[in-house]
C-alpha cells in the first residue's frame, strides 16, 4: 500500500524511515503548503494542495503529523476521499472531534489509527503479558518528561505551536499521552482521575501529573516539556514489582519477585526505529480488515482523549477548537 505524509518535522522523517523497513508500505508522496519543505523528504510526489492528495487514487494511506489543531479537518477531508489515516498523537483536540472522525471513517469504509508508537512494540506486549506476575496491583508510575528547546522561545515571550492553545498544544497532550496511553493499554479505563499542572503564560501547561484511580490500584502519570526526568516506570503488586526504563521506547522490562528478590529480564532487543512496528501492525490490520485490532486501538484513543479532556477541564486549559 502507498503512503503519503502530511508534516515535515523530524517525526515525519522517522516515520518515512520506518516505512522503508517494512514490506507492506511504500512512501509515495508528501504534502506541505510549501513545496521546498516537502522536497526535503525526497518524496516521489509533492502535493501543495490537499485536494490533489485526496484525488490521487494511488495513495491508500495518509500519515498526518501537522500541528494538532489541523488534524481533524485534514483527516475528515481525506477519509471522505477513501484514504485510511494514521494520525500522530494527540489525534484530535476534543472528544467531539474524535467521535465525528470515527463516524466519518465508518461511513467511508476506512480505518483511522492514532500513532501511539509505544503500544505496538514487542516489549509493550511483553510488559502487558507480565502484569499478572505482579499479583494484585496497588501502585504504578509512568513518566515522560523532556525539556523542549521550544520552551526557550516561551521564555523569550513567544508562543510556539506546541505551547499554544490555538494549535492545541501543551505537555499533557504532547508527552502526557504516552504514559496515559500506556496505563490505559495495561489497566483499562480508570474509575476517576485527578489532574495537576504547571501553567505557562501562553495558556497551556508546561508540566504536570494525572492520577488514574482504579479503585484498589492508583497509577500516577507525570509529564513535562520544561524539565527532564530519568526515573524508571514501575508497576507494584503484592507478589512483585515490574520496572521499565521508559514508556517510549521500552527497552527494559524487569520483574522482581517480592519474596525471593529474584530478578527476571523480560524485554527483547528491538529495532532502533520502533515506528516500524506501528507501521507493520496498522498495515496488517488494514489489509486483513481486522476489526478486533482496530476496535482495540480505537477504544484506547477514545479513553485517552476523555482522560486528557477531563484533565484539561480540571486545570482550566482551553483550546481554541473548543471556543470557535
Amino acid at each position: 500500500m502507498n503512503v503519503a505524509t502530511i508534516g515535515t518535522s523530524s517525526i515525519t522523517e522517522r516515520f518515512i524511515d520506518a516505512l522503508s523497513r517494512t514490506d507492506a508500505l511504500t512512501f509515495a508522496g508528501a504534502y506541505s503548503r510549501t513545496a521546498p519543505k516537502a522536497e526535503k523528504l525526497d518524496a516521489p510526489k509533492i502535493y501543495t494542495d490537499l485536494k490533489d492528495l485526496a484525488a490521487d487514487q494511488t495513495i491508500d494511506i495518509v500519515y498526518i503529523a501537522s500541528p494538532n489543531s489541523l488534524h481533524f479537518e485534514q483527516a475528515a477531508f481525506l477519509m471522505k476521499h477513501k484514504k485510511h489515516i494514521i494520525c500522530e498523537k494527540p489525534m484530535f483536540s476534543t472528544s467531539d472531534e474524535l467521535t465525528e472522525a470515527f463516524k466519518i471513517a465508518d461511513q467511508n469504509g476506512v480505518f483511522l489509527f492514532e500513532a501511539f508508537r509505544n503500544l505496538y512494540t514487542p516489549n509493550h506486549d511483553r510488559l502487558k503479558a507480565a502484569v499478572e506476575k505482579a499479583g494484585p496491583l496497588r501502585h504504578s508510575f509512568f513518566q515522560y518528561m523532556k525539556y523542549s528547546s521550544r520552551y526557550d522561545n516561551v521564555l523569550a515571550g513567544e508562543e510556539p505551536n506546541i505551547f499554544s492553545p490555538v494549535f492545541s498544544g501543551g505537555a499533557l497532550v504532547d508527552l502526557g499521552v504516552y504514559p496515559i496511553s500506556l496505563a490505559v493499554s495495561l489497566f483499562g479505563k480508570p474509575e476517576k482521575i485527578s489532574a495537576h499542572v504547571t501553567m505557562l503564560p501562553t495558556g497551556v501547561d508546561g508540566s504536570g501529573s494525572v492520577i488514574l484511580d482504579y479503585g484498589s490500584h492508583v497509577c500516577t502519570t507525570m509529564f513535562s516539556k520544561i524539565t527532564n526526568s530519568y526515573l524508571p516506570g514501575e508497576i507494584s503488586g503484592e507478589n512483585g514489582t515490574i520496572s521499565l526504563d521508559h514508556v517510549a521506547p521500552i527497552s527494559s522490562v524487569e520483574f522482581t519477585e517480592r519474596r525471593t528478590g529474584e530478578k527476571e529480564q523480560l524485554a527483547v532487543q528491538e529495532e532502533e526505529n520502533d515506528m516500524m512496528y506501528e507501521a507493520e501492525a496498522i498495515a496488517a490490520a488494514i489489509q486483513s480488515k481486522d476489526q478486533d485490532t482496530y476496535q482495540y486501538f480505537r477504544d484506547i484513543s477514545e479513553t485517552v482523549i476523555r482522560i486528557t479532556e477531563e484533565a484539561r477541564k480540571q486545570t482550566n486549559i482551553v483550546f481554541a477548537a473548543e471556543t470557535e
